[in-house]
C-alpha cells in the first residue's frame, strides 16, 4: 500500500512549486490566529520516514533506469523530459543521462516549444561543468534556429553560464532574431544580463527602510547573486521595526531561493526573481514536495491584481510605474529589482514561501547544502522523524508564525522583497544585522 501511494506521489512531484490540483480538492487556508496555534507535532508526512523515503527514491531510480534503457525512437524522445526532471531532483544516474541529452540537443529546432524548453532547462541543470565544450558546440548553432523567446532565452543563459564570452554574441543576435524584443519580458531581462555595463545596486539600507505600504509587515529574503549559497530571511513588523528576540538578536534564519535549473527568475522553473511580491494569506499545498506545513502565499505582479498588491480597493491597471510605486526612489531605476515585474509579465506564478519534503542528502556536497532546491519557490528546511515521518522542527513554520505574530490583519496581508547581495558564501546573520542597522539610521 505504501509503495503504491509513494508511486502516486512521485508522479505528482515533478510539477512546479504551485499547489497541484490533480482532482477537486479544498485546500486548507489559515488565519493569523490559526497559524500561531500550530505546532510541528501537528504534521506528518509518510514519505519522510526512512522507509517511505527509501521507497520513493527506489521508485524514482527504477523509473530513471527504465527511461534510460529505452531504445532510440519516439518513445524514448517522449520519455526524456521526465527523465531529466527525475535525474535533477534526486541527483541519480547523471552520467548515464547526459549522453542522451547531448544526442537530443541538435534536433531541438524541429521540436515543439514545450519540448525545447524542457530539454534546454535540463542542459542548464545537468551540465554545470562536465563536457561543457560539447554542449556549447550544440547550443551555439541551435540558438540561431530557435524562434520562440522562452527556449531561446534558456539556451542563451546556458551558453553564457558556461562561457561569459558569449555575452556579445547573444547581445548582437537578439535584435536580429527578435526585432520586437523590447516587448518581450524574457528578452528584456536577457539583454540586461548580457549588457556590457550594469547600473550599480542602490544602497540596501534604502530598500530595508522603504515603507512599501505603511502598516503592513514585510519579509525580506536576502540572497547571493547566482543563488548557489544559502540566503537569509528577515521579518519587518507592521510598525517598521525588524523582529528581534528577547535578547535583542535579529530574527534571521536560512532560506534558499535557488531552483534546480539555476535559470534566472523570468524563466519558468527558474530561480525566485528579485523584487516585490504581495502576501495574500497562508495555506496547505497539495504538492508532495512541499508537504503539509503551511506556506505563505506570495504573488507576483500581474499574477496578483494591483488591488491585491495594495491590499485595498484599486481600479489602477498594472504598469511599470505602478510597480515602481512600491520601491524607494533610489531603487526605481534599478533593473535588478524589477525582475519580479518582468517575471509576472512573462507569466510566472505561484512562487510560494514553503517548507520541504525532499531529503537534503540528495544535495550533499553542494554549496547550498542542506538546502533542497525545487522549481523557483523560497524554501526553508524542516526536520522529520525518520521512524514515523512526523514533523520535529520546521524553519518554515517558525517563519510563518513570526510573520503572523506581527501581522495586524488576520488575512496576513503584507509583502515579500527578494534582493540579491554581493559577496560569496552563505549570507550571515552578522551581515544582515549590519544592513538592518544601516537602515535604522
Amino acid at each position: 500500500m505504501i509503495a503504491r501511494l509513494l508511486l502516486t506521489l512521485l508522479a505528482l512531484a515533478l510539477a512546479a512549486c504551485a499547489p497541484l490540483k490533480p482532482q477537486p480538492t479544498t485546500e486548507k487556508r489559515y488565519s493569523a490566529a490559526e497559524l500561531l496555534a500550530l505546532r510541528p507535532a501537528d504534521f506528518s508526512w509518510p514519505a519522510m520516514s526512512t522507509a517511505g523515503e527509501r521507497a520513493q527514491r527506489e521508485a524514482a531510480l527504477a523509473d530513471i533506469r527504465a527511461r534510460i534503457a529505452l531504445p532510440p525512437g519516439p518513445e524514448r524522445d517522449a520519455a526524456l523530459p521526465k527523465l531529466f526532471d527525475l535525474v535533477a531532483q534526486y541527483n541519480l544516474e547523471i552520467d548515464a543521462a547526459r549522453p542522451l541529452l547531448l544526442q537530443a540537443l541538435p534536433t531541438l529546432a524541429s521540436r515543439d516549444v514545450d519540448y525545447q524548453r524542457a530539454l534546454l532547462t535540463a542542459a542548464r541543470a545537468l551540465y554545470a561543468a562536465p563536457n561543457e565544450a560539447a554542449v556549447q558546440a550544440a547550443l551555439q548553432p541551435l540558438l540561431t534556429q530557435l524562434t520562440a523567446s522562452k527556449p531561446f532565452a534558456i539556451a542563451a543563459y546556458t551558453l553564457k553560464a558556461m562561457n561569459p564570452g558569449y555575452a556579445e554574441f547573444i547581445r548582437d543576435l537578439v535584435p536580429r532574431q527578435f526585432p520586437q524584443w523590447r516587448d518581450d519580458p524574457r528578452l528584456v531581462a536577457l539583454m540586461g544580463d548580457v549588457a556590457p555595463v550594469r547600473m550599480a545596486q542602490p544602497p540596501l539600507a534604502d530598500l530595508l527602510a522603504a515603507p512599501l505600504r505603511p502598516g503592513l509587515p514585510v519579509i525580506y529574503s536576502l540572497q547571493r547573486r547566482g543563488r548557489a549559497d544559502m540566503g537569509l530571511v528577515l521579518v519587518r513588523a507592521a510598525d517598521g521595526r525588524f523582529v528581534r528576540d528577547a535578547s535583542g538578536r535579529l530574527f534571521a534564519q536560512p532560506q534558499l531561493a535557488l531552483s534546480r535549473s539555476g535559470l534566472p527568475g523570468t524563466i519558468t522553473n527558474g530561480n525566485t526573481p528579485q523584487g516585490v511580491f504581495t502576501i495574500v494569506g497562508a495555506g496547505t499545498a497539495t504538492n508532495p514536495n512541499i508537504g503539509p506545513t503551511p506556506y505563505l502565499h506570495s504573488k507576483l505582479p500581474i499574477e496578483a491584481t494591483v488591488a491585491e498588491f495594495e491590499h485595498a480597493d484599486s481600479s489602477i491597471e498594472w504598469s511599470e510605474a505602478a510597480y515602481e510605486s512600491f520601491l524607494p526612489p533610489s531603487w526605481r531605476a534599478y533593473s535588478g529589482i524589477k525582475e519580479a515585474w518582468q517575471a509576472g509579465r512573462a507569466g510566472r506564478d505561484e512562487l510560494l514561501i514553503h517548507g520541504t519534503t525532499l531529503n537534503p542528502a540528495y544535495y550533499a556536497g553542494t554549496s547550498y547544502f542542506p538546502g533542497t532546491p525545487q522549481q523557483g519557490c523560497m524554501i526553508s528546511n524542516e526536520d522529520w522523524d525518520p521512524a514515523t515521518g512526523r514533523l520535529l522542527a520546521s524553519r518554515q513554520l517558525t517563519l510563518a508564525q513570526t510573520y503572523a505574530a506581527v501581522s495586524p490583519r488576520q488575512d496576513l496581508a503584507g509583502y515579500l522583497v527578494v534582493v540579491e547581495l554581493a559577496g560569496e558564501g552563505a549570507v550571515s546573520p552578522a551581515e544582515a544585522a549590519a544592513q538592518v542597522l544601516a537602515a535604522g539610521r
